[in-house]
């Protein structure tokens, strides 16, 4: 099998695609699905569309360190505009697709953005409506002109007419290609990435090709990845997790990137690929999980009791298994017999039968989420990074990963742990800065190197991270029997939405006598458990207010309990007193962030007389919500909130 050249010469992302096409024109780099077909492109078509994109925007006047935006879904002409913009030196900066358009005001203004490339009409609607507020933003490229033929604003253009501008301009000067991708450098600044803002403006991390590809290769490095990989790409790209896996190791490894056809058929495409490599945050495999449990609700008697018993063996087997300790012979010949009938069926339904890696991050994954694709045989591993840190700072090894904690630092970083816990990293995939922030670029790097993460951590006795939250989410309980005890939000919410009833859950706790939460329910998978009981409902507001449903989710509580209770450290976490919420918590409506981190300092505020009535001890509590729907209208949920106390357990107290 072909290796990956992880060769630490200084190259640039544009130089890495001409060493591809030139090494191995012919082979395939991406793969993109149209009309349930799907199409592939070679390294050496890659290489001339983006020369002709790179002499078109050169042509319509972008010049070296200008910012370029780029808005749109996983594909392979948006790929090539970024490489097009940094062949001129350029700086792309990917937003997200489903950001309003008042979201993408800040970072156009911020970097002074006159190009955007964007992918249909309706990121062209959005730039429109906004273009009054971005007075420096003269330039919209669209890729798919369905439903902009009537379209007669000054500046727009597609993406058909810069490339051919661009072949014309490349065939008068057939040099003058290269010789702008030669000119640039490996400590040039290649892309710039806006923090979510879960608090004021978000923030542009500026990297520059070496950080990015440094840390690429290190993490192929890591994984022994090679040329041969299948990578579906289908997270925004303005998430660094996925802009890492699909773009920056992606011309660091050559391996193939596949763009799904749309976000609805994401799992039917999975399948069909089949990847080697796959990347997802805790949220993705939540949701697949939920899938598969709700199927099996609906499955006989016989089936249910075959995958019931055999998800307790692999539970038992499985991750001693995938971590090549010895499990004896029965055991081996029952795990083998468990893969025949539920587990490889299962990972087949996934599309989990070719993964050799997979990596999860972003947030912390709930143990028991990540025990159980470990135990039906998918080598699910999780790692930790940021957008400041180019993603890759520890990884989890294949014989050695453990549901608590984020795996072992890698080549190239360092990792100290300060006096008040917080987690601090240097290595060479390091942010040079927040842009036009100097001081906030200052808050989190030391003069020495030293970037401060905000996470609370320690290193434990085998040399793995272990993750406990976010330094100024770490509390701890004042008064009552637990009094003094260590309170860390995102723990607990993890365990509960391991339960797939559960799909989003805001703790509070920190500085009061006890814990209580916020819960979303999974529409999906309570709609089903109601229907197969008959359980009539009139949409979300009126499921999750169900007597039934409240006791479904009382028994998630209380099975959380007493698994926290268990725990020495954070027994003091059982939650006392829970709603659910009325509605869904939604990023359009400022809940959550644009990669599903919840905004829990926003959500105490928004919600403050559901707060008050946790706490003050209230049965009931009428709230009414303004909410934002997928047109753009605004409107308004109301609804009486049942609010219910949850059995707590002592602690239990560890054998002298």
């Amino acid at each position: 099998m072909q290796t990956v050249s992880t060769s630490r010469e200084p190259y640039t992302f544009p130089q890495l695609l001409l060493k591809h096409a030139a090494e191995r024109p012919d082979a395939p780099a991406m793969r993109e699905k149209e009309y349930g077909i799907w199409h592939a492109h070679s390294w050496a078509g890659m290489a001339q569309l983006v020369e002709r994109m790179a002499c078109g925007l050169h042509q319509a006047g972008l010049m070296r360190q200008e910012h370029v935006v780029v808005i749109g879904a996983n594909r392979p002409r948006l790929y090539a505009t970024m490489l097009a913009a940094q062949s001129l030196g350029a700086i792309p900066i990917p937003l997200y697709q489903d950001a309003v358009g008042a979201e993408c005001v800040f970072p156009i203004t911020n970097a002074d953005v006159r190009f955007a490339l964007v992918e249909d009409q309706e990121q062209v609607d959005k730039l429109l409506e906004i273009r009054d507020s971005c007075q420096s933003l003269s330039h919209i490229f669209f890729d798919d002109p369905r439903g902009l033929r009537n379209y007669a604003e000054p500046g727009l253009s597609s993406l058909d007419q810069l490339i051919a501008t661009g072949e014309t301009f490349a065939a008068s000067q057939p040099g003058w290609f290269s010789a702008e991708v030669a000119k640039a450098n490996a400590d040039d600044v290649a892309a710039m990435f806006f923090t979510s803002g879960t608090t004021g403006n978000p923030k542009g991390v500026v990297h520059t090709h070496n950080t990015l590809l440094d840390r690429a290769r290190a993490g192929a490095e890591f994984d022994k990845l090679t040329a041969h990989e299948e990578v579906l790409a289908y997270m925004p790209l303005a998430w660094i997790g996925q802009n890492i896996f699909s773009y920056a190791q992606w011309l660091a490894c050559g391996y193939v990137v596949n763009c799904p056809e749309s976000a609805s058929t994401v799992t039917i495409d999975l399948k069909e690929i089949g990847p080697t490599y796959y990347f997802a945050p805790p949220r993705v495999f939540e949701g697949l999980l939920t899938n598969v449990m709700i199927r099996m609700e609906d499955a006989g008697r016989l089936k249910r009791s075959m995958f019931d018993f055999f998800m307790q063996v692999a539970k038992r087997i499985g991750p001693d298994r995938m971590d090549g300790k010895p499990v004896g012979l029965a055991q081996g010949l029952l795990y083998g017999l468990g893969t025949l009938l539920v587990y490889g069926p299962l990972r087949n339904t996934l599309g989990f039968s070719r993964v050799r890696v997979a990596y999860t991050a972003g947030e912390a994954i709930g143990p028991d989420l990540f025990t159980f694709y470990r135990s039906i045989g998918v080598n699910l591993k999780q790692l930790y990074g940021s957008t400041e840190t180019a993603v890759f700072v520890c990884l989890q090894p294949d014989n050695d990963a453990r549901a608590d904690t984020v795996g072992v630092p890698i080549s190239g970083v360092q990792i100290k742990v300060a006096d008040n816990g917080e987690i601090l990293v240097k290595s060479a995939g390091l942010l040079k800065e927040y842009y036009k922030n100097p001081a906030a670029t200052a808050e989190v790097l030391t003069p020495d190197g030293w970037y401060h993460t905000s996470d609370a951590g320690f290193i434990d006795a085998s040399g793995h991270l272990k993750i406990i939250d976010r330094v100024k989410d770490v509390g701890r309980i004042r008064g009552g029997v637990h009094d003094g005890a260590m309170f860390a939000p995102k723990y607990v919410e993890n365990k509960l939405k391991f339960f797939p009833y559960i799909k989003e859950v805001v703790a509070y706790g920190d500085g009061r006598e006890k814990v209580c939460a916020f819960i979303n329910i999974d529409f999906d998978a309570v709609g089903n458990w109601a229907e197969r009981r008959n359980l009539a409902y009139a949409g979300y507001t009126d499921l999750a207010q169900k007597p039934e449903v409240y006791q479904l989710i009382q028994d998630c509580v209380e099975k959380v309990n007493a698994d926290l209770s268990l725990d020495s450290l954070l027994a003091g976490s059982q939650i006392s007193r829970f709603l659910i919420l009325h509605k869904e918590l939604d990023a359009d409506d400022g809940e959550l962030t644009r990669t599903n981190k919840v905004r829990r300092g926003f959500i105490a505020d928004k919600y403050l007389p559901l707060v008050d009535a946790l706490y003050g001890g209230k049965s009931e509590q009428f709230i009414e919500t303004v909410v934002k729907f997928e047109d753009g209208r605004s409107g308004s949920v109301s609804a009486t909130l049942k609010i219910s106390d949850a059995k707590t357990f002592a602690p239990v107290k560890a054998a002298a």
